[in-house]
């Protein structure tokens, strides 16, 4: 029983209405990722894209490339980021063109990002740019919107039912009762949708997995297992302590926290999988200081090597919870400005994918 391995996907890639207005004509993450520089000796930054380059996902051969890539490496599809705001989609073309062209001939499934948009890039967490705004009306032209992604044969489904992700369920105000409005009407069509939900380091463990959750998605690097890391190193939390005093005094959060990458690897090797039904997730690499100018997380030091010692463990160690039930994720296949793709880049070019052909041959 093979594992299923799911790459997580950015659609930022294209410029939006939106974020002209918010950011500047022309903007997307290319912007952050290519302004990025050192913070300290060693830092590996920035992270520029070799074999697909600055591309723009509004270009079909882009796409088609991405999962030739993957595809040829042994990924078996993509999980896409899908921004929904009380009927107003953003960055929603990738998706959209993907499923009317019927190319890339690829799996894939959706994750609803359900969170607020924020200034958080540049340190104005408080300034909400996107509102999420839940109802019952809502929750219904939602799940309509989505039933022509779960319809296409390409969608990854468990026993025939398309796997849909939230990525922050603890938001929705009423779990149970979305959850009963999307089964009402996706029953309509004759689909019985896979629930599942993404946990992080504060939203996690089997009491989440409330009624009409079929199964929890860990994600990495913000995940509970990275708290209790966090813990196991005093220094960092003394360091953690002096930064929030300068944050107090000069009125900004200075606050950045570095992570040596093959010490928690190391950590993760030793760990054990959670006894509920959780699929695990493993990352390449995280460095989000493109993004952050006062504030960043990064795993230090990552290299092709260490992140195919940790996938072959996540592999040798993650019994499926059925047939169907086998997926592993990847966080991600191109947040670039997150300093986490498995896309080549100039200095490693496509030596993490290798990794990952080499375990699954």
């Amino acid at each position: 029983m093979k594992p299923r391995i799911i790459a997580i996907y950015l659609p930022q890639f294209h410029p939006i209405p939106e974020n002209d207005m918010w950011w500047g004509k022309g903007f997307t993450e290319w912007r952050n990722v290519a302004k990025a520089k050192p913070r300290f000796p060693g830092h590996y930054q920035p992270h520029l894209p070799a074999d697909l380059g600055f591309y723009d996902l509004r270009v079909p051969e882009v796409r088609i490339e991405q999962a030739k890539m993957a595809q040829e490496h042994g990924i078996y599809g993509f999980c896409y980021y899908h921004y929904w705001f009380n009927g107003r989609l953003l960055l929603e073309r990738p998706l959209e063109d993907m499923l009317k062209s019927k190319e890339p001939d690829f799996p894939f499934m959706i994750c609803w990002a359900n969170e607020n948009w924020t200034r958080a890039w540049d340190g104005g967490e408080k300034e909400i740019l996107m509102e999420q705004k839940y109802s019952e009306d809502d929750d219904i032209a939602h799940i309509r919107y989505l039933i022509k992604f779960f319809k296409d044969p390409r969608y990854i489904r468990v026993n025939n039912r398309p796997v849909i992700s939230i990525y922050r369920s603890t938001l929705l105000p009423n779990i149970e009762k979305t959850i009963e409005i999307w089964k009402t009407e996706t029953f309509k069509e004759g689909i019985d949708i896979y629930i599942c939900r993404f946990e992080d380091s504060v939203h996690s463990g089997e009491s989440y997995l409330i009624d009409g959750i079929d199964a929890a998605i860990q994600f990495e690097p913000t995940s509970f297992a990275m708290k209790n890391y966090i813990k196991s190193q005093k220094k960092q939390f003394f360091k953690r302590s002096i930064n929030y005093v300068l944050r107090r005094i000069i009125g900004k959060n200075t606050q950045s926290l570095v992570l040596n990458y093959k010490k928690y690897v190391l950590f993760q090797k030793k760990r054990s999988l959670p006894q509920y039904k959780a699929y695990p997730c493993i990352t390449p690499m995280w460095d989000n200081c493109a993004r952050r100018k006062y504030s960043y997380f990064a795993l230090h030091g990552s290299t092709p090597k260490m992140f195919g010692e940790w996938l072959k463990t996540t592999l040798q160690t993650f019994i499926p919870h059925s047939e169907d039930e086998n997926f592993i994720f990847i966080n991600a296949w191109n947040e670039w400005a997150e300093g986490n793709h498995l896309e080549p880049c100039i200095k490693w070019g496509n030596k993490y994918l290798l990794e990952i052909k080499k375990l699954q041959s």
